[in-house]
């Protein structure tokens, strides 16, 4: 596992998980703004950077790369010996989902930022997570634009076929946007481009379903990881022992919101797809209630967890605000 750090060995251990077709090294303008006590640990996940490219079993949820993250945290002789800070960034909050349910006693807190819904990616309807169809159709790896992972295994930087440029997608929908002048867009490009593709790893296999859009979720790789049908991480409002939560989201999201660009309910509502069944069938998820549903929970468990909105940020806060990324980050940090 490759590991981007920052700051004294000894410091205040902050583990930052990345997102979906990014890396640990997207986490740098975060790690700059933040105390000089502070260990910055930031893993590049299984099929991700420069870690080695394990496939991922999708039947798990999340479950393998919470398992990794408590491999490395054991080999850094911090599992069981001190709870640890933990922020997570998109598909990296639902790994902290799922990480906190595996293993209750490792995090003293935890910053959510964008964090995937804990009912996962598409499919399911009302605050409670109902799912639209009984095989999860709508989901998973065949719900990807292949142009988009082919131009990822090439290499692609050009700004060529927008639709489908990996350039672009960066930019438009977890890119910088007005902080671009204060980021290296080639880094983050490169950082990009070293997302594993195919069944086993980014998008995933797929299944043929009777239901719209006519794919159900297959059994590997990253997108059916997030699939409804194996990842639900909505007990986390159950978890006997609560660390503080600050979930994080900004006000302009299209990947992670009520009206994610990537949630086919709410593209068949644009029309952008043909055939979508309509509101009743196949409504866009509900993203922000249903984690906001979770969160109502757990605060009735007895936990504490707040929401901070940066109205006017997207879904790449950690390069378009790091600065106050950093600041939410800093001040719930349990010493």
């Amino acid at each position: 596992m490759h590991v981007w750090t920052s700051g004294p060995a000894d410091g205040v251990p902050l583990l930052l998980v990345h997102g979906n077709m990014v890396t640990g090294g997207w986490w740098r303008y975060v790690a700059e703004r933040l105390p000089a006590d502070v260990r910055v640990i930031a893993p590049d996940l299984r099929g991700f950077g420069r870690t080695e490219a394990r496939p991922v079993d999708a039947t798990r949820g999340l479950g393998d790369m919470a398992d990794d993250l408590r491999s490395l945290l054991v080999t850094l002789g911090l599992a069981g010996r001190a709870p640890v800070n933990a922020a997570g960034w998109s598909m990296g909050g639902g790994v902290l989902w799922q990480y906190a349910l595996a293993y209750p006693g490792d995090l003293a807190s935890l910053t959510m930022v964008a964090p995937l819904s804990p009912y996962g990616f598409g499919g399911t309807k009302g605050a409670d997570g109902k799912p639209c169809f009984a095989d999860f159709a709508a989901t998973g790896g065949g719900t990807a634009a292949p142009g988009v992972y082919q131009r990822f295994a090439a290499g692609d930087r050009s700004e060529d076929k927008p639709l489908t440029s990996p350039r672009v997608t960066m930019r438009q929908f977890f890119g910088p946007r007005a902080n671009a002048p204060h980021v290296d867009e080639e880094f983050l490009l490169d950082e990009v481009l070293r997302t594993r593709t195919g069944d086993g790893f980014s998008p995933g296999d797929a299944t043929a379903s009777p239901n719209w859009p006519g794919v159900a979720p297959g059994t590997r790789g990253i997108l059916n990881s997030m699939s409804p049908k194996w990842y639900d991480a909505s007990a986390f409002a159950e978890l006997a022992r609560k660390p503080p939560v600050t979930w994080l989201r900004g006000g302009q999201d299209q990947v992670v919101s009520d009206t994610s660009m990537f949630d086919l309910g709410y593209l068949g509502q644009l029309g952008a797809v043909p055939g979508w069944p309509g509101d009743d069938v196949l409504p866009p998820q509900p993203m922000e209630g249903q984690t906001r549903a979770v969160l109502d929970a757990y605060r009735a468990g007895g936990g504490v967890a707040e929401e901070v909105v940066l109205a006017d940020a997207a879904h790449g806060m950690p390069v378009e605000v790091p600065e106050q990324v950093a600041a939410v980050i800093a001040a719930r940090l349990v010493h």
